[in-house]
């Protein structure tokens, strides 16, 4: 007779998700100030230690977790719902024997479309949230948290304006679940199926393969998500309804396809540890969870 498989809750992803997110908030926050930058004529385009650097001089230490609800909102909604329907389908898929890579690419795709889903609204009120104090006074949505926040959005821009840059963002969410969920999960398999070339080490399933699996699905993620990250950015903060075709042709007018990769270093240096201490975090949780309920023989 066949061993029961092991089940985790689905809530499990969201957890580990937001324990990552408190820690890489200031890196996000960073990310989207440079994303959202509107180039000056003559003056060179601002760095990312030169974002750090003033938001810390202009409005302290503290304003660097500017919109830390809002993240941990959206990893509650986005990152529960993309990783929990993806360990659901790789349940449903393993039922039927071992799934290929390809299959599990296209159920990690599957995913991280509902989760772009789920989690638009809380990705409107962090990108607003992180990139407010350095708009004009005048344009800014001052937002005291997630969830006054939610109330204001939807009472100022009805329930349609939970949906403002949805296709950017869900493409974005498909991109980064398959070449974050889904190459971690090839990654770990591969190293853990068989030893690494050149070094003929075999590794095991812990920390450090969870954290060399993960560090190199993050630079993966990050390369793969750029354009569309920036995209959704825009689309996000802008006050004025525009489709993402019209902030693409402007954008490229004004700046050049360079701008599609713009804030890839912020957006690297936080995706990197965010994925690794996403990944751990979620490994230890299931870990735990398979300490307190075992699944019997």
């Amino acid at each position: 007779m066949p061993r029961k498989q092991q089940t985790y809750p689905f809530w499990l992803g969201g957890v580990g998700g937001s324990l990552a997110a408190a820690c890489t908030h200031p890196l996000d926050l960073t990310k989207v100030r440079l994303q959202t930058a509107k180039p000056k004529p003559g003056m060179p385009a601002p760095s990312m230690l030169w974002v750090i650097r003033t938001t810390i001089s202009r409005e302290g230490f503290r304003s660097l977790y500017t919109g830390l609800s809002a993240s941990i909102l959206r990893q509650m909604t986005y990152s529960l719902t993309r990783l929990g329907v993806y360990e659901r389908i790789k349940e449903t898929l393993s039922q039927n024997g071992k799934p290929s890579p390809a299959t599990l690419l296209a159920g990690a795709m599957v995913a991280g479309g509902a989760g772009g889903i789920a989690g638009n609204p809380a990705d409107i009120l962090l990108v607003r949230m992180t990139s407010d104090s350095i708009k004009p006074i005048e344009q800014r949505y001052n937002y005291s948290n997630a969830l006054t926040g939610l109330v204001s959005l939807v009472k100022d821009e009805g329930l349609k304006g939970l949906t403002r840059g949805l296709g950017a963002n869900t493409t974005r969410a498909v991109l980064m679940n398959a070449s974050q969920v889904g190459s971690y999960d090839y990654i770990k398999t591969t190293l853990l199926s068989r030893p690494v070339p050149i070094i003929d080490y075999q590794f095991r399933d812990n920390l450090l393969c969870h954290t060399a699996a993960s560090c190199l699905a993050g630079t993966i993620a990050t390369t793969v998500c750029a354009p569309a990250d920036v995209l959704r950015s825009r689309l996000m903060s802008a006050s004025s309804s525009q489709s993402s075709l019209e902030v693409l042709t402007r954008s490229l007018r004004e700046e050049g396809p360079r701008f599609l990769f713009k804030g890839w270093t912020p957006a690297f240096i936080r995706l990197g540890p965010n994925t690794v201490l996403m990944f751990v975090f979620f490994e230890q949780l299931k870990k735990g969870w398979r300490t307190l309920f075992p699944v019997a023989p």
